[in-house]
């Protein structure tokens, strides 16, 4: 079975399954900063490969396409912070 979902609709499915709310982007970028480096490069090379995709024009896909932009940009501030601070 495919998953057409994107990083951020995969993570609100997680989160909402184990807190019964969906997580906000502030939320998962605190997430993000208790990976490992190596895990952290990883998920930030796979927001690459999603981000890289073809996007439609439908307001839909445009608002996702923001969403994970300002994730990746969140998250690569704060794997940027740490790889900085050597952690």
């Amino acid at each position: 079975m495919e998953d057409d979902r994107n990083f951020i609709e995969r993570a609100n499915s997680v989160s909402e399954k184990l807190h019964g709310e969906p997580m906000d982007v502030d939320r998962m970028a605190k997430n993000f900063a208790l990976c490992g480096l190596n895990k952290r490069a990883g998920m930030l090379e796979h927001l690459d490969a999603e981000l890289g995709g073809e996007i439609d024009s439908s307001p839909h896909n445009l608002r996702r396409h923001v969403r994970l932009i300002d994730l990746h940009r969140k998250l690569a501030g704060v794997h940027e912070a740490l790889r900085k601070a050597r952690r």
